[in-house]
């Protein structure tokens, strides 16, 4: 199969890519940078050169590909559609990457007891509804097959170009340069969270199998943010994680990432991942942050 990537070089992107070069695939990524270039090529990704701004390059690479994966940007309006106008009527694949934040809470690290699954969502956030509308949108174009995947907290590491997921990362550079591992306000909040490897096992199987207007959250277990303190802390040989208030972690890392990343609830369930296939196998979060310090 023919593919074209967009964030070939960022960490779903890119992990999806190699491994889908791996499997057999020739895969085009989309890439803003000559070092990058030469980091998805020694993947055996043919490099793209452009950015999401290049609408008329999307709409011819995903006219020449046989499916489209955009794993650039949840919230590009006018990039997808410019996937969408290269895929018109043609009955191929647009696999969009949402994420699990859609349906998160302002809780300030507090505990909640909602467990969403695709079929009972809740109105978006204020912060979210451009993102839901979007992914509305991708679901009811007609004349091609729309898939939409909802990651929800993404660990280990990458698979393709050296790239981080969001959430542990902060959590953990904030531990190795303070000396304290850290959560917000009671830490009590919990997220889904899932494998990379595992993402990309399921991204394939959609390509393959999706029906036209799939959506689905991708998770496979779930954490509280003070029990992955924990593990941060243990990895790093700290002492017991500290509590933040709201107001430090917005001073460090800006208002909606600390609200809706990193202390709010997003507790996803799938009923429909099991129908593609999908087997997630990998270690939980906790094993990988021990796995992941110790050998750093």
């Amino acid at each position: 199969m023919k593919i074209f990537v967009t964030g070939a070089s960022g960490f779903i992107g890119g992990s999806f890519a190699a491994e889908a070069v791996h499997r057999g695939h020739e895969v085009r990524g989309l890439v803003r940078s000559p070092e990058k270039a030469q980091a998805c090529a020694a993947f055996g990704i043919v490099p793209v050169h452009g950015d999401l701004a290049d609408h008329d390059l999307l709409a011819s690479e995903a006219s020449a590909a046989d499916a489209v994966v955009n794993a650039a940007s949840s919230d590009d309006r006018p990039a997808i559609e410019a996937l969408l106008r290269g895929l018109s009527g043609s009955g191929k694949a647009l696999l969009h990457t949402s994420g699990s934040s859609i349906v998160s809470d302002d809780a300030g690290g507090e505990p909640s007891e909602a467990v969403i699954d695709e079929d009972h969502l809740p109105a978006p956030m204020e912060d979210k509804v451009a993102r839901v509308a979007l992914d509305q949108a991708i679901l009811a174009t007609t004349g091609i097959r729309s898939i939409v995947l909802c990651n929800s907290l993404i660990f280990g590491n990458a698979l393709g170009p050296e790239a981080r997921s969001v959430q542990l990362p902060l959590l953990i550079d904030y531990a190795r340069d303070t000396g304290s591992a850290a959560y917000i306000g009671r830490g009590l909040n919990r997220w889904s969270t899932v494998h990379i490897a595992d993402v990309v096992d399921l991204y394939l199987l959609a390509l393959e199998r999706a029906s036209p207007g799939t959506f689905a959250f991708v998770e496979s277990g779930e954490a509280s943010f003070a029990d992955m303190a924990r593990s941060t802390a243990d990895g790093l040989g700290l002492n017991d994680p500290i509590s933040i208030t709201l107001a430090a972690a917005e001073a460090r890392w800006g208002r909606a990432r600390a609200r809706y990343s990193l202390a709010s609830n997003s507790r996803v369930r799938s009923v429909r991942t099991a129908t593609l296939g999908w087997s997630p196998t990998r270690i939980s979060v906790h094993q990988w942050i021990a796995d992941h310090l110790r050998a750093a």
